[in-house]
């Protein structure tokens, strides 16, 4: 069991949702209330994760981040060094391909709050920070859980795209997903099996911690801001 790239995995897991989320609850709030010419393909663009090959995705951000690029160069100005083949190129490409998992899953979540709602909250003369904190937010909560888990699991399970920008060091861009690779590559079924068994399981367990507490959230008590009785 290679626990090294195990724990790289969750690492770059927790640091994709950390960065993304944040970002993807603002861009999901304003694409929910937005109208404007041009934003079916402002949603189509955010999108695009879902429907590319992951290598296609891989090879635009590994020309992209290069240090022969605009972006590449700026980042080694800012940072001293080349984010390919490194664990801070690996967790931007991570952040840029989870993008679709966290915005729609919450834009949804965003689009389904009541209007009635939010303009009683403007009445009340509520500002749009205290809106979003104290409404919207816990109404749309649901859908933020669901955003963390599927940009968690997905970050988990992506081979194309951390292949292509973070190559195959190990203690630095060696995913788990890619040492379960390598061990089939080298005829090691029986690491390769244990390896998939435990991310299996550990992926498992993620998605239904996450759907318990989202059910338990959803309870008509919880949501009247009572307390549920199991």
């Amino acid at each position: 069991m290679d626990w090294v790239a195990f724990w790289l995995s969750i690492k770059l897991g927790i640091f994709t949702v950390l960065l993304l989320l944040p970002l993807a609850m603002f861009a999901a709030r304003w694409l929910s209330i937005a109208q404007f010419r041009g934003k079916s393909l402002l949603e189509a663009s955010l999108a695009v994760p879902l429907v590319l090959p992951p290598t296609v995705v891989g090879y635009y951000l590994l020309v992209g981040l290069s240090n022969d690029s605009f972006i590449g160069r700026w980042l080694v100005e800012l940072t001293g060094q080349g984010v390919v083949f490194h664990f801070s190129g690996l967790l931007i490409a991570s952040v840029i391909v989870n993008i679709p998992f966290a915005v729609q899953p919450m834009q949804r979540a965003f689009e389904a709050i009541p209007q009635e709602i939010l303009d009683a909250a403007a009445c009340c003369g509520m500002s749009r920070w205290r809106q979003l904190v104290t409404v919207e937010i816990p109404l749309a909560w649901p859908g933020m859980l669901t955003a963390l888990v599927l940009t968690f699991a997905h970050t988990l399970g992506e081979f194309g795209v951390v292949l292509m920008v973070g190559g195959n060091l190990p203690g630095e861009t060696r995913t788990i997903a890619i040492s379960i690779y390598d061990r089939v590559q080298a005829f090691d079924l029986e690491a390769a099996g244990q390896m998939s068994l435990i991310l299996l399981v550990f992926s498992v367990a993620v998605l239904a911690i996450a759907n318990s507490l989202s059910r338990r959230y959803l309870k008509p008590g919880m949501r009247k801001g009572g307390q549920s009785h199991v």
